[in-house]
């Protein structure tokens, strides 16, 4: 095949390869050539999403191919980083093999752990070690959905103790929430119209 090898060693060395033609300035892809992250972000969210989606739909073969469009992503966004100076492909994949061994002493060292919950404790420990959180919020993506972005805020709020004592305070609350969302239609504000809604949201 043109400009790639006859046999490679390891399945992601092609891979790597392939991704370093494509971007060739002289024997690569056009419209692979034009990209940049902000242009292949988009991208790399939609593959994420096909993985999901062949997931919840059990097709193991689509899961496959989905998880190689997810995987190729990744080797997109490293080769342009590769050729502007910041890291390579390896970088990334020794990055996260040194990050799992550190967010995990008790299979890599010598912590212990004995249930789920002591793991997710031992997680959060290691995090708050790497990265010096300003907030409880830290670290929650501004590019995720609302919604899921909302449901990320909310269990962060409720691992410093921000949790409703019962199912009846939320009722309440709820209740609450519409009366003045109520108020604000009959006022006729659209801003407050909008943030009343977003609190009953």
């Amino acid at each position: 095949m043109k400009h790639l090898k006859s046999k490679y060693n390891y399945p992601m060395d092609k891979l790597k390869d392939v991704m370093h033609i494509l971007r060739d300035p002289q024997h690569g892809c056009p419209w692979d050539k034009e990209q940049d992250f902000a242009s292949i972000a988009p991208y790399t969210i939609e593959e994420a999403y096909e993985v999901a989606d062949a997931i919840d739909r059990g097709d193991m073969q689509d899961l496959r191919e989905e998880l190689g469009d997810l995987l190729f992503q990744s080797v997109y966004h490293a080769q342009m980083a590769d050729e502007e100076g910041y890291f390579d492909i390896n970088d990334v994949i020794e990055g996260i093999a040194n990050k799992m061994i550190e967010r995990h002493p008790h299979v890599f060292g010598e912590t212990d752990a004995q249930s789920t919950s002591d793991v997710n404790a031992i997680w959060e420990e290691q995090k708050s070690k790497e990265k010096k959180a300003e907030s409880a919020l830290d670290g929650v993506t501004l590019g995720l959905p609302a919604l899921l972005r909302s449901q990320k805020i909310l269990k962060k709020a409720m691992k410093t103790g921000f949790e409703w004592p019962s199912i009846d305070h939320v009722y309440a609350k709820v209740d609450e929430e519409i009366e003045e969302f109520k108020e604000a239609v009959q006022s006729g504000d659209q801003d407050h119209m909008s943030e009343e809604l977003g609190d009953i949201l």
